[in-house]
This record gives structure tokens, sequence and C-alpha cells, in this order.
């Protein structure tokens, strides 16, 4: 199925003819101009909270009709959670951006603001940014990426008794279980679970990462997991300080405000910037036309480039453009979010004709569900050191 990769050739300039072409001050990091789109996101999200504590008082005063009132309250909290998750995913990238030293000039500033704000949403600040660095580094590389690495073919059978034997012998039967796991409604409940739930499951359990047979369970939250080094071990445990005390504000507002309070106001919310989060990386980082290297291939032009563009409408504002301008991000992950916009009209122009620069306008929907479906493993055409993703 993957016939047309056949003779494909990796990128082979270097970065430094791309980064000539974009002007210099596209580098430039402003700690005033982060700084607004941060009190810009706080703004909406203060707000947002300040309307969602009149909800249930507006609703009852509103409508006389109980029927009526139910069914505005619900609504109005349904429109809150999920204006809040995105309101919350913008300031989850801003933290992101921290993370990468894009905020500033200033590494204590970054560090400082990017702490609080990941920590305020469940994210040991530290332990994430050190792999997530790691991915940064080794986009796409079969065995240093960090996040949806791919199986290959063999590694997908042979983690499969009955799609091993299917393979041997195509005329085995495999059962209504084969059949289940083929089925639209299993490809759709194992997607929503990814999105709810694959973010906590990637950083308790490192799902969906390298696999370290030899070390057991790695977690980002362990300052032995393999992924770190000896230097990185008090950023571990400060970022889990963080996170505790944060749970530890939760369960205090749980029991003075009670349960419901908290999940409605922060939980779900939460949840839904988990949605967002996954679903951007996810489809970022897996498209047909998107290569994966070997160790003996692999480059870091390589791998940045090897990396999609999507547009996400009027969400592409309040994402802080991490979605559209992705490839850009990749190539100069310090540069600020507010250029890598104008950035990526130039590095598009740069690649203008080639097979390197990926852009797929595709409706989030459909995209995620092609995705979902269409790139399950991934497997050489013609070269061992070349592989695409199949079904």
């Amino acid at each position: 199925r993957n016939a047309d990769k056949a003779g494909y050739q990796p990128i082979d300039m270097s970065i430094k003819e791309i980064r000539d072409k974009i002007p210099a001050e596209y580098f430039v990091r402003s700690t005033f101009w982060s700084s607004m789109y941060l009190v810009h996101d706080l703004i909406l999200a203060s707000a947002l909270f300040y309307g969602a504590l009149h909800i249930d008082s507006f609703a009852a005063s509103s409508f006389a009709d109980p029927t009526l009132a139910l069914a505005a309250k619900w609504g109005l909290w349904a429109a809150y959670w999920i204006a809040q998750g995105i309101v919350c995913t913008g300031i989850w990238v801003i933290a992101h951006e921290c993370g990468h030293q894009a905020f500033s000039p200033s590494k204590a500033i970054n560090n400082s603001v990017g702490y609080i704000l990941h920590t305020a949403l469940l994210v040991p600040y530290h332990s994430w940014r050190i792999t997530h660095s790691t991915h940064h580094k080794s986009t796409n590389h079969m065995t240093r990426d960090q996040v949806f690495v791919p199986s290959t073919r063999e590694q997908v059978i042979a983690s499969n008794p009955k799609l091993k034997q299917r393979n041997e012998s195509p005329e085995y039967d495999s059962g209504f279980h084969s059949l289940l796991e083929e089925s639209p409604i299993y490809s759709l409940v194992t997607m929503i679970g990814m999105l709810l739930f694959g973010w906590p499951a990637y950083i308790i359990s490192n799902v969906s990462g390298q696999t370290y047979p030899e070390y057991g369970w790695a977690s980002h939250f362990f300052p032995t997991a393999p992924f770190f080094e000896r230097r990185d071990y008090w950023d571990i445990v400060s970022s889990d300080i963080g996170v505790l005390a944060v749970l530890g504000g939760l369960g205090y507002a749980s029991s003075v405000f009670g349960i419901a309070a908290v999940v409605k106001f922060y939980v779900i919310p939460y949840l839904f910037v988990n949605h967002w989060l996954v679903l951007i990386t996810y489809l970022q980082h897996t498209h047909k036309e998107l290569p994966h290297y070997s160790p003996e291939a692999f480059t870091f032009l390589r791998g940045a480039v090897a990396t999609v563009d999507r547009d996400y409408g009027i969400l592409n504002y309040f994402f802080h453009n991490i979605a559209d301008s992705h490839v850009a991000h990749h190539l100069f992950s310090q540069m600020p979010h507010y250029n890598a916009v104008k950035a990526t009209k130039i590095i598009r122009e740069a690649l203008k004709g080639t097979p390197y620069y990926v852009a797929d306008n595709t409706p989030i929907a459909k995209a995620l569900w092609q995705t979902w479906t269409e790139c399950k493993f991934v497997e050489p055409v013609d070269s061992a050191d070349v592989l695409w993703y199949n079904n």
C-alpha cells in the first residue's frame, strides 16, 4: 500500500540553509509579549470561572419551568467545560514554551513560569520538559523518540498470538474477538480512551513511549527512570512535590466545597485539556506521509520536518498556533509561538516542490478517524532505514 514511497530520498540539506531564510527578529524572545499572551489566557480562564460560579443561580432565576431551568443549567455547564478546556490548553502550550526556553531569554523566568503553570495542570514540569527535549532531538527516531513511538509490523504480530497465527496461516479463523478488534465501534472506543486518558497514562506509565524491559515500570514521577540522568534527580523530585501539592489542594477544596464542585470547576475541564493535548500531539506526529528512521539514517533535520501542520480553524488562536506551525516549532523550538506562523510561510516556500513539508487541512474529526484506523504500525518499503505507516 506504500508503493508510492519506493525510491524516497530523505532530506539532505542543512538546517542552516533554512534558518538563513528566516529574519533574525523572528528568533527574538520577548518576556513582555510572552507575558501578554499569558495574561490574556489567565483573564479568559478567570472570566469563565467567575461566570461558572453563577450558572446554577442564573438558570434557576431565569426559567420558571424546572425542566427548562435544568436544561439551561447543564447546557451552560457544558459550555463552560468546553471553553475552559480550550483556554487552559492555551495555558498548557505557554508552559510548554517555557520548557523550550522560548517564553523569555531568562532561564529562571522560563522555568519559574513553566513550573507554576504546568504544575497547576498536574504536569510534572521538569520531568516532562526533559523527555520532551529528547523527543525534539530525536523526532521519529525508532529507538530514541519518546512519545507516539510506533510498533513495527513484526512487533504487532508478535504481541498478538491470533494475528501471528493468521499471518502464518491465512485460512486461520481468529474468531469473534478478532472481528471485534477490526470493527468501527472497537476503534471508536479505544480512540476515545486514548483522548481522555492517554496523557496521564503516558506520564504515569510511559504508554506510547519507548519500552525499557530491563527497567520495568518507567514513570515521569520516578527520578531514576531510564529517560532521566542522575543530574535530573532533584528536578524530578521538585516536580513531584508540586503535583502532590496541587492534588492536596484539590483534596482540601473537596472537603470545603464538596467533590462535585471540584469535579465541575476543575476535573472536567482538566479532562478536556487532556483530550486536546493528546489529539493535537497525536495528529502532529502520526500521518501516512511522515517517515520514521533507523538510528543509521536519522538526522535532526530529517526528524524535525517529519511532523505535520494541521489547521484547527479559530482554535489556532486559542492554542497559540502550536498545531498549524508545528514544523517550524520542531525546527526552531526556541522561537516564540507568535513568530512561528510567519516563519512557517518561509519554511513552506523553502521546501516547496519537495515531499519534506507536510500540511494537512483535512477536517480534524475526519483526520483523527483516518489516522487512527490507517496508521497501525510502520514498515520499510525499499529501504530498511526508512519506515512508513500502514494498517
